[in-house]
């Protein structure tokens, strides 16, 4: 059985990292929380990292560009579907 996907607080997420700080053991909170090691890594890290969990922070600079070029590409697709359509109305226009 699968497990559901749950979300947590910013508060949350903090009082736990702040557990693993003050020694507690990785196994220990994630056993207690009910949460995945992997889970809990990433909070540490990104904690450690920015001091925030939000994703659109722990961007990398790649990660940032991408986002844009794909919002770019999309926006050019569109643009030239757009033209696409009325040359062919503009077309038929004429005849």
């Amino acid at each position: 059985m699968s497990r559901q996907r749950r979300t947590f607080t910013p508060e949350f997420k903090l009082q736990l990292v702040k557990l693993y700080e003050n020694g507690k053991s990785r196994a220990d909170i994630c056993r207690e929380y009910e949460i995945t090691p992997s889970a809990l890594d990433r909070w540490i890290k990104n904690h450690q990292d920015t001091g925030t969990f939000t994703a659109k922070e722990n961007r990398t600079d790649e990660e940032n560009e991408l986002i844009k070029l794909r919002k770019e590409n999309q926006r050019l697709l569109m643009e030239n579907d757009i033209l696409k359509q009325a040359a062919l109305i503009m077309g038929r226009k004429e005849m």
